[in-house]
């Protein structure tokens, strides 16, 4: 077998293909931030299609009602988004409601994977907070990482040393920044889900696996027992990890369909009134150069769109994190040391 092959970077981004500022946008930036920048975009990209375009909006008006048209397709565009969130918001929910023998079912489930991991971290009662429920769990590994390496410490294997000794120095060295991370972090925040998405334990899974196959001969009792008190705390940080996402996309999907709701009641009253009560011979004149007339009408047009431009921003880091986290266990979805060369058998 060839070597452990390259090792990824600690944080998920810089795992990631994309530049870092698109990451940035993707998943850590605020999503209001991130709505108002989509919002300014709009705005300005109108302005500028107003003035580059060859006929005025006063000149269309004229021979026909452009705005008028506009308006009634984004308010009924409008009505049809705000129900289809309330729908989807009553999906989200409709997963914490049931009969109470499955809310029972529930609740064992829950104590017997909260056991799982008293067990793992040598702790009487785990944390009840996710962030630091998280971090037991990576000191956990961490710990038993240490552990592993004294188990082979008297090894004569000096091949096995070198390599255990270069896995678990990343470990722990990953598992301290991770618990940095966490350390101020508040669930309902992007930051404990980005912290357990940041420590990629498949990647580590997967060199212990490694690691134990090819020098399998060489493994002890003592080094075998610690290996899989090691595998166990990472295949229980993968649950957890995946438990939070869960928790967490059901969490934004709440915002999101809250954020659509004070956001759409505003922009219907816009395309309303721009319906019932705007009259383009009334408004005249010109601002920076530009007719006054457009000035109202793209405001208006953006106002409108908002509740859709709040949808893509939530929407954009929830498909990232969906698209990045398919897998579980060691499957690595992406480009990484696909040369290896490495001796299955």
């Amino acid at each position: 077998m060839s070597g452990d092959g390259s090792q990824p970077s600690d944080t998920m981004a810089e795992r990631s293909e994309l530049p870092t500022w698109i990451h940035e946008i993707l998943l850590n930036a605020n999503r209001w931030l991130v709505t108002a920048g989509l919002v300014a975009f709009v705005f300005v990209g109108l302005l500028i299609v107003a003035e580059l375009s060859p006929v005025s909006l006063q000149a269309l008006m004229d021979e026909k009602e452009p705005v008028h048209t506009l308006f009634q397709a984004l308010t009924t565009a409008l009505i049809t988004g705000v129900t289809l969130v309330v729908t989807i918001n009553s999906l989200v929910l409709s997963q914490e409601l049931g009969a109470v023998e499955d809310q029972r079912k529930r609740l064992e489930g829950a104590l017997e994977f909260r056991r799982n991991i008293e067990e793992s971290i040598d702790a009487p009662i785990s944390p009840p907070e996710p962030a630091s429920f998280a971090q037991a769990i990576v000191a956990a590994s961490a710990d038993r990482a240490t552990d592993f390496r004294q188990s082979v410490s008297d090894s004569h294997d000096e091949e096995l040393i070198e390599r255990v000794d270069d896995f678990v120095d990343n470990l722990t060295t990953h598992a301290d920044s991770i618990r940095d991370e966490l350390e101020t972090a508040q669930f309902g925040t992007y930051d404990v889900v980005k912290a357990a998405l940041d420590y990629n334990y498949s990647w580590k899974i997967f060199r212990a696996r490694r690691i134990k196959n090819a020098h399998a001969d060489s493994f002890t009792d003592e080094a075998r027992e610690a290996y899989d008190e090691l595998l166990e705390s990472l295949k229980l940080f993968g649950l957890a990890r995946e438990h939070f996402k869960t928790l967490y996309f059901q969490w934004e999907l709440i915002n999101l369909s809250r954020a659509m709701m004070y956001v759409a009641v505003p922009a219907l009253v816009v395309t309303i009134s721009m319906l019932l009560f705007f009259d383009a011979d009334t408004v005249t004149g010109t601002v920076l150069g530009i007719d006054a007339v457009v000035w109202v009408v793209v405001a208006a047009s953006t106002v409108a769109v908002t509740p859709f431009l709040l949808l893509i921003a939530f929407v954009l880091r929830i498909a990232t994190m969906a698209k990045r986290t398919l897998a579980i266990g060691p499957f690595i979805l992406r480009d990484s040391s696909r040369g290896e060369e490495i001796e299955w058998e």
